[in-house]
């Protein structure tokens, strides 16, 4: 467009949002690489028609703090009316920048960030909300600002972000990976001894990461069991799921020494997922090596009926795979399957992520299992599960019929 086509564009569409709500925010795309005395007319012409809110987004993740710090110092002193709005930053981490860039922003003025959990987003991602939240909590003295974020619920987010989208958070990630306040080194590990405040910046507990003395093992009973659970957080958890977590983890405890936090934070997501589910595995055998086709021999409970199958596929998980969509047919495309270890050891739990697509809607299953087999046959049917669940949600009649359609 023309500059005259964007500040028609401009007037006439925050105009009539305005007409709706006080609250209107307009962002100008690519606002990093925009000449400043074009933006500063664009911006000041958003406010005249009812913009409360000025976003300067990092569309492609090009700017650095020194810069970026710049434009939002620019726009205070140049927009006649910025007075009457509020200047938002919206980074992208395309360059690694994007927390850098964000709280450059604040420092010149900006009131509000853009951000997400984990810092998940298109490409590289963006601003991680649990990094600026910190670094503005740890450094005050820099930045005196308040988010109103209950900051020992940053983990515990960070975790159901993770499940939901099947992404596991990497283990030297800031603030909420796993050794984000382990240390290895010996130097450090003497410092840290000696005055913990030597290599820790901010307390585990602070971002909600407990550290609990209790260890427990195959003898440990239901009632520690509850109260490790408590420690980790779940405190909304129905009987019937730690139940069933706990059945899991007697079985899990057979079979290590020693069982983690992660390992019972990963029973339990398992068993609140199943615990919905409408079709269930009921066993899985798997037959794979070198010389011989891959076999997997499964038993499933599809909404009530018991059926069996055997399936033979390029290797173990397609083998799988297969045996499922026999059980119950269906035509989906599988986009992620992931594996990782929950904890360390060849006797680690694994956690499987799937991710389905079916019609432009997507589904994300996830499951542990010491088995990986097992936790990718569950994983499947959990994202299957919940397909299930969008389809009668959507078009009731269509799961009806592809019910009927199958014999089911």
């Amino acid at each position: 467009k023309s500059p005259e086509e964007v500040y028609d564009s401009i007037k006439e569409h925050v105009t009539y949002a305005r007409k709706f709500t006080d609250d209107v925010e307009w962002s100008c795309e690519d606002g990093t690489r925009t000449d400043m005395d074009y933006m500063c007319k664009t911006v000041e012409l958003a406010i005249k028609c009812g913009a409360k809110t000025i976003n300067i987004p990092d569309t492609v993740g090009y700017t650095v703090p020194s810069e970026f710090t710049k434009i939002i110092e620019t726009l205070l002193n140049k927009v006649p009316n910025i007075d009457k709005a509020i200047l938002s930053t919206h980074c992208h981490n395309d360059l690694g920048l994007a927390v850098a860039n964000s709280l450059a922003g604040v420092q010149a003025g900006a009131r509000q960030i853009e951000c997400t959990i984990n810092g998940i987003g298109e490409r590289a991602g963006n601003a991680a909300l649990e990094e600026v939240v910190m670094a503005m909590k740890t450094r005050s003295d820099l930045m005196p600002y308040s988010t109103g974020i209950n900051t020992t619920l940053l983990s515990k987010a960070s975790k159901i972000v993770s499940n939901a989208t099947g992404f596991p958070v990497q283990f030297n990630k800031a603030i909420v990976g796993k050794n984000a306040f382990a240390h290895e080194s010996g130097i450090h590990q003497d410092g840290m001894l000696k005055n913990r405040n030597t290599y820790e910046i901010m307390t585990p507990e602070s971002v909600g990461v407990k550290q609990t003395s209790l260890v427990m093992g195959k003898h440990s009973g239901r009632h520690a069991f509850k109260e490790k659970l408590t420690d980790l957080g779940y405190v909304d958890v129905t009987d019937d799921v730690i139940q069933t977590a706990f059945g899991k983890f007697k079985i899990l405890a057979d079979k290590k020494k020693i069982v983690y936090d992660e390992d019972i934070a990963a029973l339990v997501d398992d068993s609140m997922i199943q615990d919905k589910n409408v079709i269930n595995l009921k066993s899985l055998k798997v037959f794979a090596g070198t010389g011989e086709p891959q076999r997997a021999d499964m038993t499933l409970d599809v909404y009530g009926e018991v059926k069996q199958t055997s399936e033979t596929g390029d290797g173990p998980v397609d083998a799988t795979f297969k045996c499922i969509k026999k059980l119950y047919p269906h035509d989906v495309n599988l986009q992620l399957y992931q594996v990782h270890a929950v904890t360390e050891g060849t006797d680690a739990q694994a956690t499987v992520s799937v991710r389905i697509e079916e019609k432009g809607k997507t589904t994300v299953g996830q499951a542990a299992d010491t088995d990986t087999m097992v936790a990718s046959a569950n994983a499947y049917l959990a994202a299957l599960n919940k397909m299930i669940i969008k389809r009668k949600k959507t078009a009731p009649e269509d799961e009806h019929q592809h019910q009927k359609m199958k014999g089911i």
